[in-house]
């Protein structure tokens, strides 16, 4: 999340948000939420628990490419 939202704050085209499971139980159904943290980005990559910053990155990236 602490990345997701600096990157969020250095790029203006990116915008990052971070949602509590338990108060928004729709936005958890609707991504498939069953651990945290869970990273969705642009709707079609899904970072599943905590990983190191490149890793982080990386998979960020293949948003791109898709």
């Amino acid at each position: 999340m602490r990345l997701a939202h600096a990157f969020a704050m250095e790029n203006e085209h990116i915008t990052s948000d971070m949602v509590e499971a338990s108060e928004f139980s729709f936005l958890a159904n609707k991504y498939q939420v069953y651990g945290v943290p869970k990273t969705v980005v642009n709707e079609k990559i899904y970072i599943e628990g905590a990983v190191p910053e490149p890793k982080f990155v990386e998979e960020a990236l293949k948003a791109l490419a898709k």
